[in-house]
């Protein structure tokens, strides 16, 4: 795979295609591969670009472990470096955090936002902080995970029990601390988006898999009420739609992308 020097180490993508730019950001402690089921479909007409955040993947180990602030910078400097034209950004969990915050911060970058069952919109609760302060534990987290895939995931197809093996595998080894970092981070004020989100000028397709309970439909629902123009899609899926339901997904994914008459490729 192909890699390109960040502020947080090498970052490793996988691209196809030509055209206007959709790039793909996946959760934590899974990979690239998540967006298999519909990326081919993505490349036929674009150029698709999938990559692994730090310390995951493929990509670098070195350095210190993300938080999810630093995710936003790694994807901005992904963007400078491979100097893309305004991108449609499709972003699950930890990586739709980056792309909509990288919508806010730099929106000359940002065609359309893809936010997929995306971290930034929980209204949290005692018992909520209580259960991102155990899994900011890496020997907490590396206990919980497997179950926690599990639940989150509801699987539903071949890439569904795949992924969930590679998050468990993962778990198993150093992507317990990786996790455990990231989590941690999940309680910063800059990881809220329900104030900041206003500004979000890019048009944004909110893809929401309603039987996963770590960003439950009510996060869904908050993002919808403050994104300016967003629109909201259920799905009877849980945390990854694109693999659960790929075909389902492609078939609202790509009318957004047509409807984006002024981006050219």
């Amino acid at each position: 795979m192909p890699s390109i020097a960040t502020t947080h180490g090498l970052i490793n993508y996988r691209e196809s295609g030509t055209g206007s730019p959709v790039v793909m950001l996946h959760a934590t402690l899974h990979d690239h591969r998540d967006f298999d089921p519909i990326f081919d479909e993505i490349a036929r007409n674009h150029r698709a670009i999938a990559i692994d955040w730090p310390h995951h993947g493929q990509s670098s180990n070195s350095g210190s472990l993300p938080r999810a602030t630093d995710l936003v910078v790694a994807l901005h400097d992904v963007v400078v470096a491979m100097d893309l034209e305004p991108a449609i950004l499709i972003g699950n969990s930890a990586g739709g955090y980056a792309a909509a915050q990288l919508a806010i911060d730099h929106p000359d970058r940002v065609a359309g936002l893809v936010l997929v069952n995306t971290g930034g919109f929980t209204k949290h609760t005692p018992a909520t902080r209580a259960f991102i302060k155990l899994m900011s534990s890496p020997a907490f987290t590396k206990r919980m995970l497997p179950f926690l895939a599990k639940a989150y995931m509801r699987a539903q197809t071949p890439s569904d029990r795949a992924i969930i093996k590679r998050v468990k595998d993962r778990a198993a080894g150093s992507g317990a601390a990786v996790a455990a970092k990231l989590w941690s981070s999940f309680l910063d004020p800059a990881f809220d988006l329900r104030k900041t989100a206003a500004k979000i000028t890019a048009p944004t397709l909110l893809m929401w898999g309603v039987k996963d309970m770590t960003t439950p439909l009510g996060d869904g629902k908050r993002a919808d009420a403050v994104i300016p123009d967003s629109t909201l899609h259920e799905f009877p899926t849980g945390h990854l739609p694109f693999s659960s339901q790929p075909w389902e997904f492609l078939e609202i994914l790509q009318p957004f992308i047509d409807r984006l008459g002024s981006w050219k490729g």
